[in-house]
């Protein structure tokens, strides 16, 4: 059994795979506070009744990243770990300016994306969490590069905390466009107003893409994350959604530094 672990900026998905099937996941939330102790009390609960012969991390946060390094020499010193870092065999080449600065988790999503969809052609993933992340994939499942913007949360607690007549809501797709009340216009303007953002970067993206590479197959968009959900049927981009790809890249990953 293996063991990946997605430290986000939120929250922290963990996944079980017993070879290449996902057994079971769980998503906590994400404490850079958190001690080694810590995490090995929350996480030793979860996996509790696994026999686990392999573990992969990858990590946005730092002080996270510190702790479970202490996590894995105290109780995971046994079996084989994969860390997502500079120097991890990925097989995924970043055509970039600085690969230094590319997060970990857009990398095992390139991964994982190429290995899941990338048969035919370029493809996209479009990740919802803290930031909404569009990562560019290209026919031979090289990182091109993409476009970061504020998550979907992050955007609506920025706006109830600057304007003093709005607030927190809860996010669901309002009954119509037009909001009657203003529970309504918050919803609306941030559900279709995400959509629509993502649909207009992701056809921009394939513009470039198909001037880059005019005999590739059509591009797959793919959408992963927490919030991604949100969006699903709205979006008039997205083809695919996996909800696991960043776990599944994890496991690629793993397997190619057996």
């Amino acid at each position: 059994m293996l063991l990946t672990i997605d430290v986000g900026n939120t929250n922290t998905v963990l996944g079980v795979f017993n070879k290449d099937k996902l057994e079971n996941s769980w998503r906590v939330k994400t404490d850079p506070r958190d001690t080694a102790d810590e995490l090995w009390l929350q996480y030793s609960a979860l996996i509790d009744g696994y026999k686990l012969t392999g573990l992969a991390v990858c990590s946005t946060v730092p002080a996270v990243l510190r702790e479970i390094r202490t996590l894995i020499a105290r109780h995971f010193s046994d079996i084989r770990t994969t860390i997502i870092e500079p120097g991890t065999k990925t097989g995924v080449p970043l055509l970039v300016d600085n690969p230094k600065e590319i997060g970990a988790d857009r990398i095992v999503n390139t991964l994982a994306a190429a290995t899941l969809y990338g048969e035919d052609g370029p493809a996209i993933v479009v990740d919802f969490g803290t930031s909404t992340n569009l990562d560019v994939v290209s026919p031979k499942g090289e990182f091109l590069g993409g476009a970061l913007a504020p998550g979907i949360e992050i955007s609506v607690e920025a706006l109830a905390a600057r304007a003093a007549q709005l607030r927190k809501v809860e996010l669901v797709k309002p009954k119509n466009v037009i909001g009657k009340n203003t529970v309504e216009a918050l919803q609306s303007g941030t559900i279709y107003g995400f959509a629509g953002q993502v649909d207009g970067l992701v056809n921009r993206i394939i513009d470039e893409l198909e001037e880059q590479y005019p005999d590739a197959g059509e591009v797959s968009v793919i959408a992963t994350g927490g919030l991604a959900p949100l969006v699903l049927g709205i979006s008039e981009s997205i083809e695919f959604h996996e909800p696991d790809l960043t776990l599944i890249g994890l496991r690629l990953v793993h397997e190619r530094n057996g």
